[in-house]
């Protein structure tokens, strides 16, 4: 007897990629590269979400080649010889387990800037943050206005890591445009405020990420699949939004899907919640209703605590998540096309093999303490 879960283990296939589920790993930052160089145990860690049934691993994020990009200690370089002799050896233990894999490529922008707990700037000293237009928030300016030479730096950067990608054998990329770093602080009106060619109308600020994916997909050719994740919450702003409407969506979207965006990954802080009044899509679901194109959906999937931290960050809002059966309904329903798993896949590699067992009564519950190992 089939149940709505059977929609979670039903293949997928992304132009010519083809994926055994519909599960993916979110990407999460562990900070376990010392020397910024993904070891062994990097990529043991993703072979086990492999072996435990992930169709498609979405990797932490990983700093392109410059000299700004990065903020915190630990994190993995997609440059240099040492950093992706690495990843060639993640891609093969994870395909030698049955999924596929792609890697996240990452420019952190004027959060560089920020400090505090995980951040280290002392290596990057000779490389000021930077942004659109230097700001953190509205008001609050923290680094340096990137000039039209900046820009072009950082998109050869960006085009450059995807080539790497493609030739280190990894099925796809993902490019992260979400959570208030860089191709987010291009996109929302509070942190850019230029007024030439990248800043001004919703269109306009899409541009630096229009000009990173058309110059990705003129170096990979039409099939490698570039996946692009975007949010409309800030991890400096939980309540900010690029878009209030389904008709401001599209404006946003557009430019980008037109670019050569294959997948759209939607990062919201609980999938459940709809993303507009008056329907009950949430984000994956307006962004694959306007686009036709495949989207992802996300936020505290089978998790019981509040999304990070939120009582700590003064959020008083609270919901209860749905339960694995509601959103393998939407996912039925075509809401949407893949669903990521992010914390909970920390404590249970073998989230998939549990779920399509029937075995959820099974699944740890996720714990900070989980994060002080990478297992």
């Amino acid at each position: 007897m089939s149940t709505a879960n059977d929609a979670l283990f039903t293949p997928f296939t992304i132009n010519n990629v083809a994926l055994p589920n519909r599960i993916v790993m979110a990407p999460m930052t562990r900070n376990f590269s010392p020397d910024n160089i993904p070891g062994d145990n990097v990529a043991d860690y993703y072979r086990r979400r492999a072996e435990g049934g992930v169709g498609l691993i979405i990797t932490e994020g990983t700093y392109v080649n410059h000299p700004s990009a990065g903020a915190y200690e630990n994190v993995p370089f997609f440059y240099g010889e040492r950093a992706l002799a690495g990843w060639k050896k993640v891609v093969e233990d994870v395909h030698a387990a049955g999924a596929k894999i792609a890697p996240q490529l990452w420019h952190t922008g004027i959060m560089r800037g920020v400090g505090g707990e995980g951040s280290s700037l002392e290596p990057y000293l000779d490389a000021p943050a930077l942004g659109p237009s230097g700001l953190l928030m509205p008001g609050k300016e923290i680094g340096r206005t990137m000039s039209l030479d900046d820009i072009e730096q950082v998109v050869s950067a960006y085009v450059q890591a995807a080539v790497d990608a493609k030739a280190l054998g990894f099925d796809g990329i993902e490019i992260h445009g979400a959570h208030g770093y860089l191709i987010d602080q291009f996109f929302w009106e509070g942190t850019n405020q230029r007024n030439d060619a990248y800043g001004g109308s919703l269109v306009k600020r899409t541009q630096f990420a229009v000009d990173i994916i058309s110059g990705i997909r003129e170096q990979v050719g039409p099939d490698y699949p570039i996946i692009f994740r975007f949010s409309q919450w800030k991890l400096m702003d939980y309540h900010a939004r690029l878009v209030n409407s389904p008709e401001e969506l599209a404006q946003f979207l557009h430019p980008l899907s037109e670019a050569g965006v294959d997948v759209f990954h939607c990062s919201t802080r609980r999938f459940w919640q709809p993303e507009f009044s008056g329907s009950d899509l949430n984000l994956a679901g307006w962004t694959k209703k306007i686009t036709g194109k495949p989207s992802i959906t996300v936020g505290s999937v089978s998790l019981e605590d509040d999304f990070l931290d939120e009582q700590a960050r003064g959020i008083s809002e609270h919901s209860e998540p749905a339960s694995i059966g509601n959103l393998a309904a939407l996912l039925d329903r075509g809401d949407f096309d893949l669903v990521a798993i992010g914390r909970s896949l920390i404590p249970n590699p073998d989230w998939p093999k549990r779920v399509k067992a029937g075995q959820e009564d099974t699944l740890l519950a996720y714990d900070k303490r989980y994060l002080a190992t990478l297992d």
